[in-house]
């Protein structure tokens, strides 16, 4: 049933009207009145839903449940992570090994050309003997044929037989000495020319097979470069779609837990919350690192003036500080396989792999060896190009007898395939794969094998 207006309120309702229609009165008159008297009661809103015991408790367990499943979702994020850094590692690896053969077929290569220059010195000394062969038979034949053609006892003087008077005699004496002077000093050349052209023959035959031989070993070590660069190539592409696999797992788990966030809202506040606090250790970290950059450099810049020759050999604290000084001064560097040496990072190289997919030969920058090499430098200290090399360049230590300025490299079957510097503190700084950059992280010890002491 529909209640009525009262009449009071009808006709405080009139007066109102009268009132605010009057002259002289303003908008900012006042005028009180009931304030039930203004409008008809509006009916409030319902009552929001109130869950029985029942209904909270399920909401509260289903809360629980995805809390847990972004648990294990993230710890599987952290275990993927992982497994995606060793991956990077096996390739840099694979890399290491190629490089190590090319290094092997280049020396083949040289020493083949050395033995080549050798045989041709060696023919050139042949053409020379056969030469003077063939001079010395000249001169024998010419010599025979005065012989036969006046004989010993004719000429222009006769015979000593013949001779006339005591002068005539001495005259035919000094001939016969003369001819036969000359004849042996013809025998005598022929046959050092013959002995010259044996010897030169078999100079020639014995360099013309080392030759050979180290062409067969350049050709074997090329073909093993060539080798070893397929297997590094094919282990790359096994390599990259097990890592396309990682990430294709992590984009899956990655929806997973966006919709367990999504589910919740709180869920999504505390990732919110955890992505902002990521965030902001990255910047931290990287303001942290420009500064050590920053300063690193600035003290390499006032510790030496530039020079065009290598820096002398230095030994004690201070050479580890500058060798570290220069690694720190590269940090944010751009990995680049075969990228960098002792002058500072240069043009990566193709790989013919990931290397080429992350378009390393494109990049200025350096590969974990080239580091080295410019760290180290700066100190005097020049170190081979592979990994491997530069592990046995100095005293091996135990590793927990590590120091700072120390490297550290990583092995898998024997092979060198990494190496870093070590800071102190379980920091180390390295140059650790194609997409990556120069940086500090603690160091890993899965795979470590040598601690290798150089100061």
């Amino acid at each position: 049933m529909t209640r009525q207006p009262s009449a009071t309120l009808v006709v405080v309702a009139v007066l109102v009207a009268v009132a605010l229609a009057s002259p002289g009165v303003g908008a900012a008159a006042t005028v009180v009145v009931p304030a039930a008297a203004v409008l008809p009661a509006q009916p409030p809103p319902p009552p929001p839903p109130n869950p029985g015991d029942d209904e909270l408790e399920r909401s509260r367990q289903s809360v629980q449940d995805r809390a847990a499943e972004v648990g294990r979702l993230t710890a599987r994020l952290a275990e993927l992570d992982a497994q995606a850094e060793q991956l990077q590692m096996e390739v840099a690896g694979r890399n290491e090994e190629a490089l190590a053969a090319r290094d092997t077929a280049d020396a083949a290569g040289r020493e083949a050309e050395t033995a080549a220059a050798r045989a041709a010195d060696a023919r050139a000394a042949t053409e020379a003997a056969g030469r003077a062969v063939d001079d010395a038979r000249t001169r024998t034949d010419a010599f025979v044929g005065d012989v036969y053609t006046h004989g010993l006892d004719l000429g222009p003087l006769g015979l000593l037989s013949r001779a006339t008077d005591p002068q005539d005699l001495m005259d035919r004496a000094r001939l016969t000495d003369a001819l036969s002077e000359d004849q042996a000093a013809v025998l005598e050349q022929l046959q050092q020319a013959r002995i010259s052209q044996a010897n030169a023959d078999s100079l020639a035959r014995a360099a013309q097979e080392e030759a050979d031989r180290r062409r067969a070993d350049a050709e074997q070590a090329s073909a093993a470069a060539d080798s070893a660069v397929d297997e590094a190539v094919a282990a790359a592409d096994a390599q990259q779609t097990r890592l396309d696999a990682v990430h294709t797992e992590r984009t899956d788990v990655q929806s997973r837990l966006d919709a367990a966030e999504n589910a919740d809202a709180g869920l999504r506040a505390q990732r919110q919350r955890y992505e902002a606090w990521r965030a902001e250790q990255a910047r931290l970290q990287a303001e942290a690192d420009r500064r050590a950059r920053e300063e690193a450099a600035s003290r390499v810049a006032q510790e030496s003036a530039p020079s065009d020759g290598p820096a002398p050999r230095r030994t004690g604290s201070a050479a580890i500080e500058t060798v570290i000084d220069r690694a720190m001064a590269q940090l944010g560097t751009i990995y680049a396989w075969g990228g960098g040496n002792s002058r500072g990072p240069t043009r990566g190289i193709r790989d013919g792999g990931v290397a080429d997919a992350h378009g390393d030969f494109r990049k200025v920058g350096f590969d974990c060896s080239g580091l080295m090499q410019f760290a180290f430098a700066g100190v005097g200290i020049s170190l081979p190009r592979y990994s491997g090399n530069q592990a046995n360049a100095g005293r091996l230590v135990p590793i927990s007898d590590m120091r700072r300025g120390d490297m550290l490299s990583w092995a898998d079957g024997g092979r060198t395939h990494h190496i870093a510097i070590y800071l102190g503190d379980g920091k180390m700084l390295e140059a650790p794969y194609s997409g990556a950059s120069v940086r500090v992280t603690p160091v890993r010890y899965d795979g470590l094998n040598k601690v290798t002491r150089l100061l």
